[in-house]
């Protein structure tokens, strides 16, 4: 299959890459290096420098878009909405529309815990009620929303996969960056790691490499939205101790003031993506050996 990874030079992207091009698909890449990084970038894929809101893209001969190109700051997306919109609502508009022209059939779409704010039971399942906490998880929606009246207006068959919190190999510390990436990178400079709030707050993490795999096998899922995620709460402060375990990290961290934005406890429900064939694999403890 020809697929297209925006994206590509990311975090998640890379390794959704890798796993495509190891399954014997012909992977090009469309990333403007804004946030991607160049040592990512698989040899064997195309590279594409480009944007997600160019308005000569050109996707002909593509069988499936996997879009995972975004603007991931939760942060930004409070302080500066029309920039978080720009990338995340009018990048899939954008690219949604020069599927249809070029006739790409499909896309898979990274969309997150974050559409669902604060949860109203848990474990949280698809069908829980999106009431979004920032710009950032709103503009999740709305692209989750577009592809749904592409599907509905042209027959634009979509995978939606809802991912949890994902760390890993790759996870750029200095970035926008998931809390366990930047907790080693400051142990291994010696210095304490910040909690905002009061480190009680609970969070679902999965494996990137988890995610890689959930994308190579939504190409064979059609117009289904899923939770990818470990289906496990662990709070912040337990995260804390079990990565200082694996550092030999001796120092206390530091507490600030919670942050607007972000959800309080939440962790996910993989019982649908369970019956599509996929589980989670990789262990939280394992997983951040591996980092």
């Amino acid at each position: 299959m020809k697929i297209l990874v925006t994206g590509g030079a990311g975090f998640i992207g890379s390794h959704i890459v890798d796993i495509l091009i190891e399954n014997g698909h012909d992977v090009s890449i469309l990333d403007n290096l804004s946030t991607g990084n160049e040592k990512n970038l698989n040899s064997k894929a195309k590279f594409i420098k480009g944007d997600i809101l160019d308005k000569n893209l050109d996707l002909t001969g593509f069988d499936c878009v996997i879009h995972e190109a975004a603007q991931i700051n939760v942060r930004t997306s409070i302080e500066d909405p029309v920039f978080d919109a720009n990338i995340n609502i009018l990048g899939i508009v954008n690219i949604l529309k020069k599927m249809k022209e070029n006739g790409v059939k499909k896309i898979i779409f990274s969309s997150s815990v974050a559409t669902v704010g604060e949860p109203e039971y848990l474990p949280v399942d698809e069908n829980h009620t999106l009431k979004p906490l920032s710009p950032y998880g709103l503009s999740k929606v709305c692209a989750e929303e577009y592809i749904k009246l592409y599907n509905k207006f042209y027959g634009t068959e979509y995978c939606i996969l809802r991912y949890a919190n994902v760390y890993g190999e790759r996870q750029d510390p200095l970035g926008e960056a998931g809390v366990i990436s930047i907790f080693i990178d400051k142990m291994k400079k010696g210095e304490q790691p910040v909690i905002y709030g009061d480190g009680n707050q609970t969070r679902d993490f999965v494996n990137v490499k988890d995610v890689a795999r959930a994308n190579l096998m939504a190409l064979n899922w059609k117009n289904e939205t899923v939770n990818i995620c470990s289906g496990k709460e662990i709070s912040i402060n337990e995260l804390f101790k079990i990565i200082s375990s694996e550092h030999g990290f001796n120092l206390d961290p530091i507490y600030e003031c919670g942050r607007d934005g972000e959800i309080y406890s939440i962790y996910m429900d993989y019982s649908k993506a369970k019956t599509l064939g996929w589980i989670p694999e990789v262990e939280l403890k394992n997983g951040i050996k591996e980092i």
